[in-house]
């Protein structure tokens, strides 16, 4: 959280436009900046069917990686990308393309960003043994891709592999496993809400990362949750738990409500 790739870093989100979209820090612009941030009129953003292409004003120093630039056409990011997009870069502002169902976007991080230097820690549920479960998966005979509303009302894929059933208080409960997007070592990625979203913890969702054990065994365990990067920060794009992932107990553990949480 107090790394500079912190979601609390966090500062914008910008729906392209097919065409010119400029940038800079006065008002008038298509992409407003933080104010003091970078110059009045900086530079555009040009959509030219699914390419963007940045091109700095005359004067204005813009960095893509080690390069300085005056145009340059962008990769995105994708979730299953490790190298990761370009980056371009004015003094503390880091901003890239990435595509959400069919538009494009500008993500911006401000490393001066309030938040960030605002900071308030995180609180977490004791870990309790109970929210530790060996659970049964249950694959999908072919792993399908399914759509997911997410919190700024527009539609995301992600690849489902199956489901899990697992048991709390003598109750049996499923909940359904997506493809892992962050890291290869849990491959099993879930969206859940559960009667403490609201409350306890943030109301949308939380997300869980869960291995593999022997024989078809999975490592379920709720100590581990946490806040998707929407509880952080307005500009984020999270996808929102399907009705089968509602779950109907309270889930007492992992990452509790951030003190912050904007929405």
């Amino acid at each position: 959280m107090r790394a500079p790739t912190s979601w609390l870093t966090i500062a914008g989100l910008f729906w392209l436009e097919q065409g010119e979209n400029t940038f800079g820090s006065s008002r008038s612009n298509s992409i407003v900046l933080p104010e003091g941030s970078a110059r009045l009129f900086a530079g555009k953003f040009i959509l030219t069917g699914e390419e963007v292409t940045v091109v700095a004003n005359e004067g204005v120093p813009i960095w893509v990686g080690s390069k300085l630039v005056t145009q340059t056409t962008l990769k995105e990011e994708s979730d299953y990308d490790s190298e990761g997009p370009d980056i371009v870069r004015i003094d503390n502002l880091h901003m890239w393309v990435i595509r959400r169902g069919t538009r494009f976007t500008i993500r911006l991080r401000d490393l001066d960003n309030p938040p960030y230097r605002h900071y308030k820690g995180l609180d977490f549920f004791p870990p309790a043994k109970k929210y530790k479960i060996e659970a049964d998966f249950v694959p999908y005979p072919i792993a399908r891709k399914t759509t997911l509303e997410t919190v700024v009302g527009i539609e995301t894929e992600k690849i489902a592999t199956g489901y899990v059933l697992f048991t709390i208080d003598k109750q049996t409960y499923r909940l359904e496993s997506y493809q892992s997007p962050f890291n290869e070592e849990n491959p099993l990625f879930f969206i859940f809400k559960d009667e403490t979203n609201g409350r306890e913890t943030y109301e949308a969702s939380r997300f869980m990362e869960c291995q593999f054990l022997a024989k078809g065994r999975v490592d379920l365990n709720f100590n581990r949750a946490y806040n998707p990067p929407c509880a952080y920060t307005p500009h984020a794009v999270c996808p929102l738990p399907p009705p089968q992932n509602h779950l109907g107990i309270l889930i007492q553990g992992g990452e509790k409500k951030y003190p912050g949480t904007t929405r």
